[in-house]
């Protein structure tokens, strides 16, 4: 596997198809887990991690029981139907992992994340990872790639809104902007912001 497509597919991931700025997935916990950059770093690292693990699991799932083919490609059973609520199932048992292990060994995380760790079952930017992979044909390693590129993606779209967030907080908005409605024009800024990587991945890697 060439390195280098790996990393274009993790950088397009991150910035031309930042799956909360750009394909507008995971928007709950953007807005809702954006307010302190603790808590965002915090649900990003765990977003990432489900991410991985999902991917880990979700692909030999779909191509060795769900869809399997043969050598040729030739079609052996189809099942993919069941693709949805299987990854959910998968999902939500990792899911579960991270909170087990964040309560054992991080109990101020995941007292501060509250309600937002286990919305991750239902985030769909996880799930629309995982189908997304096997939708583009991804290898397992460019899979893993995607993956890691659309955690960091998450990451990085978090921390910036957390930032934009705190300032916002603290200026002097007018009367019916406060609250909600500068939070969503904010994200729209940031989201035209993104606009601008369109092309750039292209060209350096040609």
């Amino acid at each position: 596997m060439d390195i280098k497509h790996l990393i274009y597919i993790i950088m397009a991931a991150v910035f031309v198809n930042n799956y909360v700025l750009q394909r507008f997935l995971g928007i709950c916990p953007f807005l809702g887990v954006s307010k302190k950059l603790d808590q965002a770093t915090g649900m990003s690292i765990a977003v990432i991690f489900v991410m991985l693990l999902a991917t880990a699991v979700t692909w030999p799932i779909q191509n060795f029981l769900l869809t399997p083919r043969t050598a040729d490609g030739v079609l052996i059973r189809d099942m993919g139907y069941l693709q949805t609520v299987v990854f959910i199932l998968v999902i939500a048992a990792l899911v579960q992992l991270v909170e087990i292990i964040l309560k054992k060994y991080i109990p101020a995380l995941y007292k501060s994340l509250g309600i937002y760790l286990p919305l991750i079952t239902t985030n769909c930017a996880v799930l629309g990872v995982t189908v997304l992979n096997i939708d583009e044909g991804y290898s397992f390693a460019e899979s893993m790639a995607n993956s890691l590129g659309s955690g960091l993606g998450f990451f990085l779209a978090m921390v910036i809104f957390a930032g934009v967030r705190t300032r916002t907080e603290s200026c002097e908005a007018p009367e019916s902007f406060k609250g909600l409605p500068i939070t969503l024009v904010s994200a729209s800024i940031l989201a035209a912001a993104f606009n601008g990587f369109a092309g750039v991945v292209e060209t350096l890697f040609g």
